[in-house]
């Protein structure tokens, strides 16, 4: 889950173009959005897509289910080893 949860935070970096920030300053159970790392609505949709492209995964579900996936790092990995596991 390690090796998982550093290429999403890779993911963000590069996708995001995040210039001040490298996967190292990310914690893994940081929040996203808000107080954590800052990020908004827009960039959920461009991580969204960028899990797409890489993982050809869709991320779906209600909108609580969606927040809950996109809260962390360690969440959006949590959710993608269950997805390549189907």
């Amino acid at each position: 889950m390690a090796d998982l949860e550093r290429e999403v935070k890779e993911l963000i970096v590069n996708a995001l173009n995040l210039e001040d920030v490298t996967p190292d300053d990310i914690d893994s159970e940081e929040p996203l959005f808000g107080k954590g790392l800052g990020l908004d609505s827009i960039d959920g949709l461009e991580l969204g897509v960028a899990i797409r492209k890489k993982y050809g995964i869709k991320v779906q579900g209600s909108k609580e289910e969606i927040r809950a996936i996109f809260e962390t790092v360690r969440s959006i990995a949590r959710y993608l080893a269950g997805q390549e596991s189907h």
